[in-house]
């Protein structure tokens, strides 16, 4: 009798494919569900000011590095910035695996050229670029008003969308961002990557704000909910100017310490969670210590590759957390996707099935419940809530994926 209800159990048990599926729409309908708690006020719509801005080329990495004939390297090496095709190749091939690198290349000759030689490469695309346009047009298809300050070409305006309003200086030659796309599992010699892409620019204008003033007249009259400066980190190792990269490295400037030039690619919840710890908790004791409340740090968003995270100082005017980190996972799925309708099929859970709230001994380990996949608690002054991404598993784009899931968290936080 045992052994009959033992392969009885057997044979009515769902395939592994089958339950997994029953998970992805169990999590993705719960999300969907903590998304539409908040709705954004179409009558009194946010208003945000954003300033920076470029125009994005995409093309496949490695079909331009052959066009050009520059073959794998075998010296993989890290350059601080650019001067050569040599550089180039040795660059590329450090960041390749991990990925996600953005630098700026001295050379404006070979900049040129590889620009020209992407104009004509199959499947290559153009796209308003930079984090302030993105989270620009993120924050106007949100439901927000947007006045957007940058040095823009005159028919830059013609692919904003009409609650997007843009002042500064108008330049022959905009600012362009070279986007060196590859996916998941892509080879290039004997190097195979882990995620995608690697940015080359060489900006002549968002280095030097040269649109501040102008869009600094217009914001008293358009008296702004929130206002985004993005596009710091292109300045990155531009002569006199700075170098971010990312969490780790945001820390270890706090703390006096050297930065890394490769960061975890795939870090645990625990990690995370405590690097953002200790980043609010160092610059509000800066701020304390300066006695200026102004500059205290109410808002930490982290996303990655598997998760979002938020923390939210209780009592701010930050609202909407939870819905807020949910809109950040989902959007990560369709920017990625190139899709607003998010199809299982197409995605996976990659975060651990519980996660540590901390790397210290004896911390609280919170379970992923699919029906509520977003978990939040409380902590001394602050929220934190954290949401699981269903990553997406064919990718049109991860060019700006960044800044659509920060101006879709900021959104509803306004």
């Amino acid at each position: 009798m045992s052994l009959f209800v033992v392969l009885l159990a057997l044979w009515f048990r769902p395939p592994n494919d089958e339950v997994l599926d029953e998970r992805l729409d169990t999590v993705l309908s719960s999300l969907l569900r903590a998304e539409r708690k908040v709705m954004v006020d179409d009558v009194a719509r946010p208003r945000v000011a954003v300033f920076g801005g470029c125009v994005d080329l995409i093309v496949d990495a490695v079909s331009l590095l052959k066009k050009i004939g520059l073959p794998p390297t075998e010296q993989p090496l890290h350059h601080d910035y650019i001067e050569n095709a040599e550089q180039l190749t040795q660059s590329f091939a450090f960041f390749f695996a991990p990925g996600a690198a953005a630098r700026f290349m001295l050379n404006e000759t070979l900049f040129s050229e590889l620009v020209e030689s992407s104009r004509d490469l199959p499947g290559n695309r153009w796209s308003v670029g930079g984090n302030a346009p993105v989270m620009a047009a993120r924050m106007a298809a949100e439901g927000c008003e947007v006045l957007l300050g940058g040095s823009f070409s005159p028919d830059f305006t013609d692919v904003l969308s009409q609650h997007i309003t843009v002042t500064g200086n108008t330049v022959e030659e905009p600012d362009i961002h070279l986007i060196l796309e590859y996916p998941s599992g892509a080879s290039w010699g004997q190097y195979t990557a882990r995620r995608a892409n690697y940015i080359i620019h060489s900006d002549d204008h968002n280095p030097y704000l040269a649109s501040m003033e102008e869009f600094g007249k217009n914001l008293e009259d358009f008296k702004p909910d929130l206002m985004v400066v993005g596009g710091l980190q292109m300045m990155d190792n531009f002569p006199l100017g700075m170098n971010e990269q990312e969490l780790p490295n945001l820390l270890s400037l706090l703390k006096g310490s050297n930065i890394t030039v490769l960061s975890d690619p795939n870090p645990r919840v625990a990690t995370v969670l405590d690097q953002m710890r200790e980043v609010y908790r160092l610059l509000n004791q800066r701020s304390s210590e300066m006695q200026i409340a102004a500059v205290a740090l109410t808002r930490l968003h982290v996303h990655t590759l598997a998760f979002q995270a938020i923390i939210v100082t209780r009592g701010s005017r930050w609202k909407n957390t939870m819905s807020a980190t949910a809109k950040a996972s989902l959007t990560a799925n369709r920017h990625v996707c190139g899709s607003d309708d998010i199809d299982p099929n197409k995605a996976r859970l990659i975060m651990d099935d519980s996660f540590s709230i901390s790397r210290r001994e004896g911390s609280q380990r919170i379970p992923l419940q699919e029906s509520r996949p977003v978990s939040c608690w409380d902590e001394e002054d602050y929220e934190i809530c954290v949401a699981p991404v269903l990553v997406c598993t064919e990718v049109y784009q991860t060019a700006g994926g960044g800044d659509n899931i920060s101006a879709a968290g900021l959104v509803l936080q306004i």
